[in-house]
């Protein structure tokens, strides 16, 4: 199996390995929501050049708490055992921030969404990240 992006990172600065399970769910979602823009961003530079105002609107669309809910939900029910663990760890976690202009419910929810993203990078399951992503950005017609 070839080594997934973090896998590289922890060996070039000589990380020692975690078990990622000790992690709490917010960590995880640390990591999560810069993975989850990094694929966002990445999918709105495939589409064609544009000035950088541009691209960050078209990415922000995405990636903002509303839309990450109405994503998590629409994967909820093909999500596997132990990413709806995850997810469900990650939603439930209490934060003291809070993201402006979302709700308490759509907040938690993009957490945990983060979550999971979080966990499968730093599992080395990042084609499964993008697999999800792809079939919610699909299946609910989002513009990108």
């Amino acid at each position: 199996m070839e080594k997934g992006i973090a896998a590289v990172v922890r060996q070039q600065f000589e990380l020692p390995d975690v078990d990622i399970r000790t992690y709490s769910p917010l960590t995880l979602a640390y990591i999560g929501d810069c993975i989850f823009e990094l694929v966002i961003r990445t999918v709105v530079i495939g589409t064609g050049n544009a000035r950088p105002d541009s691209l960050n609107r078209r990415a922000s669309r995405i990636a903002k708490a509303h839309t990450q809910a109405v994503i998590i939900e629409y994967l909820e029910g093909m999500l596997t055992a132990e990413e709806a663990d995850i997810y469900r760890r990650g939603r439930n976690a209490h934060s003291r921030t809070m993201a402006k202009n979302a709700t308490v419910a759509d907040y938690r929810k993009a957490t945990g969404l983060e979550a999971l993203a979080g966990y499968l990078y730093l599992t080395n399951r990042f084609e499964r990240l993008l697999e999800l992503i792809n079939t919610a950005v699909s299946g609910l017609k989002l513009e990108i």
